[in-house]
């Protein structure tokens, strides 16, 4: 390599003045690229879901049968897919090269591929708001969309899988190049799950959307069943990316904000590894009622591969919160059972929103994940508002929250701006969180009365028969308009945020780098010591708060597993 070669490699590199790690200027631009667009999609699928609410709202019922599917679908495209899937392409370009301190082999594919995400974005969004494409975010063949629809999904899943491969490249760069000691990092190894079981659900894409593509042109015929089963590897698959990606952020956040110390980084990985074998099996709950799967695979997939996927999340489980409580005794809060979760620092919203993704996605995505993933239980949730009302607390409370709470590290750090509205930015995972709550409480308990989830009316006036559901019903609509009205005023929050300090925050400057200064999170300010030599004394005291607190996860689970099974004798008049 010449000295030309050298001062140029050179050239690209920042050192970040807070952390240490050396920065590729292309894999920050493309974190800001990624970052930016996600933000607008959560716009757009949170105007939509503002509509959605109004309009399930029974009470007020706001938008025609048309403009109600028409935005469901814009709903379910932009925030389970452009949303999610842009702001996790962001954290892939900061995972690898940014914490390997390695370079990026190929910024002008990055750049390319993020060209081809939002084409393909913007070409399924003009469609969907046409009316051209008000076929939902599943597409369910018979339901026919304009050709361009499904060339927009192709072309935003090529560009995707093609960072994918990018940030696997920078893998190999920086082991060849010996950018980093020791083993991977924890947060990058949990990136990686997410790579991998992101190659295995875009080919489920490519596998579907292009024949159904060649169908929307008249070219071939389809079968509905096989796009519902082979669609489901990709659908639900793609919500198993979020879990890996999210839980790498928890990893992340923990160590930045407290200084946490995972109990044993072997068993994380290990629990990571059980994720890219097991956890796309979930996609089954989908199938129970279809006819395209034998009952041996409905077993199977609901059962005993399935323990495996949730062992793995019961694992992360433990782990995070006790990184976090063993960060906290080693700054000195040892009092006692929970004086580190006391005297956490509540205050910033980094740390806030990050706990409140974990005991969200935990106590409500976990428990009613597993429960509706049970063949036998599934048959009294399935197409029922219970299904919407899980996903909406993992992928919602859980993965989006983790996101937000990412942003207020990433602003500092990367777009080295301070944080705008600080004071409102400290609310804001609260308000989001308790939103999504709510909002997910009350599908769940509408799921249970039999409440359709996609249905445009529930009074199904006009229909040739009759059906009323409980007056109890009324009170949960109540408390999902009032959840969705909270959730949305905190996505628009994060949105305002984000968008004031990106476009015209101040710049953050090594003066700010102290703790106190508004607008910078306590771990930017000063960044926890990482303490992996414990004393003796202390690893004896382990993590005694988190054991409680899973111990009271676990009686929560097996209560409503319990009360679930026991409505389905109800249902079957079992004794």
């Amino acid at each position: 390599m010449t000295d030309k070669m050298i001062e140029n490699l050179a050239a690209r590199f920042r050192k970040c003045s807070v952390t240490g790690l050396k920065i590729d200027k292309d894999a920050e631009t493309l974190v800001k690229l990624n970052a930016v667009v996600a933000v607008v999609m959560l716009l757009i699928g949170a105007t939509a879901a503002l509509l959605l609410v109004l309009t399930r709202w029974q009470a007020v019922h706001l938008l025609p049968a048309d403009w109600y599917y028409r935005m469901l679908t814009a709903h379910g495209l932009n925030m389970l897919i452009f949303f999610i899937i842009f702001f996790e392409m962001a954290i892939l370009y900061f995972a690898g090269p940014i914490i390997l301190g390695s370079r990026l082999p190929a910024p002008k594919l990055g750049y390319a591929n993020f060209a081809l995400m939002v084409i393909g974005a913007v070409l399924v969004d003009i469609e969907v708001f046409r009316g051209k494409a008000d076929v939902l975010f599943t597409s369910y063949v018979p339901l026919r969309a304009e050709p361009a629809y499904y060339l927009g999904i192709i072309l935003f899943a090529v560009g995707t899988l093609l960072v994918v491969l990018h940030f696997l490249a920078v893998l190999v760069v920086a082991a060849r190049e010996k950018t980093y000691s020791g083993s991977m990092p924890l947060v990058t190894f949990g990136a990686l799950t997410a790579a991998i079981i992101a190659v295995i659900t875009l080919l489920h894409g490519a596998a579907i959307f292009v024949p159904t593509f060649l169908w929307s042109l008249g070219l071939m015929e389809i079968d509905a069943e096989v796009y519902r089963v082979v669609f489901w590897g990709l659908g639900h698959s793609s919500q198993q990316i979020n879990v890996s990606a999210h839980v790498a952020v928890w990893y992340l956040m923990a160590g930045l904000t407290v200084g946490g110390v995972v109990p044993n980084e072997k068993i994380s990985r290990v629990a990571f590894g059980l994720y890219i074998l097991f956890i796309s099996m979930a996609s089954a709950h989908h199938l129970l009622v279809d006819p395209g799967m034998g009952p041996a695979w409905k077993v199977w997939n609901t059962s005993y591969a399935m323990y495996l996927a949730v062992f793995a999340s019961m694992v992360h489980g433990f782990t995070v919160p006790a990184s976090i409580e063993m960060g906290q005794r080693l700054n000195g809060f040892t009092k006692g059972r929970f004086e580190w979760l006391a005297k956490a620092p509540w205050g910033d919203p980094g740390f806030s929103g990050t706990v409140l993704s974990v005991v969200i996605f935990g106590f409500g995505g976990g428990i009613t994940g597993v429960t509706i993933g049970t063949e036998q239980i599934n048959i009294i949730a399935h197409n029922t508002l219970k299904v919407p009302g899980h996903f909406h607390v993992t992928v919602v409370g859980g993965t989006a929250l983790a996101f937000m709470a990412l942003t207020y590290y990433v602003l500092p750090l990367i777009f080295r701006k301070k944080v705008a509205f600080w004071g409102m930015a400290k609310l804001q995972p609260w308000v989001f969180g308790i939103g999504i709550s709510m909002l997910g409480s009350a599908m769940t308990f509408l799921g249970s009365f039999g409440v359709p989830r996609r249905h445009w009316d529930i009074t199904f006036q006009g229909a040739p028969f009759s059906l009323e559901f409980p007056a109890a019903t009324n009170l949960f609509f109540a408390m999902f308009g009032i959840g969705g009205l909270i959730a949305v005023t905190g996505a628009l929050m994060y949105i305002a945020i984000a968008v004031v300090t990106v476009f015209f925050g101040q710049t953050v400057t090594d003066a700010d780098l102290k703790p106190g200064v508004a607008g910078i999170p306590q771990g930017v300010g000063k960044l926890p010591t990482q303490q992996y030599q414990i004393d003796p004394a202390f690893e004896r005291t382990g993590a005694p708060g988190t054991v409680v607190l899973v111990g009271i996860f676990l009686a929560c689970f097996a209560l409503y597993y319990f009360v679930n099974w026991q409505a389905l004798s109800f249902l079957w008049k079992v004794g």
